[in-house]
Formats: C-alpha cells, sequence, structure tokens
C-alpha cells in the first residue's frame, strides 16, 4: 500500500505541475516576465514543484484515508 501511495504521489505531483505551468503561461502577467534571471527561474520552478507536492501529498493523504474509512466502515 506504501509503494502505491508514493507511485500515486508522484503521478499526481507531475500533473500538478504541468497544470500549474499551463496555468503560469495562461496569465498574462506571468507571461510577461519571460525574460527571467537564472535564479528567480530556479526558484519559480522550485517553487511550483514544492506547491504541487504539497497538493498531491493533501489528495494522496484524502483518497488514502477515505479508502481506509470505508473499509472500517463496511466491516
Amino acid at each position: 500500500m506504501v509503494k502505491v501511495s508514493l507511485l500515486v504521489m508522484v503521478a499526481l505531483t507531475v500533473l500538478i505541475a504541468m497544470g500549474l505551468r499551463w496555468r503560469e503561461q495562461r496569465l498574462p502577467a506571468v507571461a510577461q516576465q519571460k525574460r527571467l534571471g537564472l535564479m528567480a527561474r530556479g526558484k519559480k520552478g522550485l517553487d511550483r514543484w514544492v506547491t504541487a507536492a504539497a497538493l498531491a501529498t493533501v489528495v494522496t493523504l484524502g483518497i488514502a484515508g477515505g479508502l481506509h474509512w470505508l473499509r472500517v466502515w463496511l466491516d
């Protein structure tokens, strides 16, 4: 079960990060900041991945907890 949770979390992290990047590119204020320095681009990318990982963790905990409580209630 732990391996499945980790795989789900990694998959969700990648999907959420892709969604956040797509959203950033669609926003006009963020899209105008094309010429960022190396450190600013790195920080922006790191912030995106940390946010995606945090959201994936919350979703995975919700799914795993929900399945656990569903199993408890059905027993």
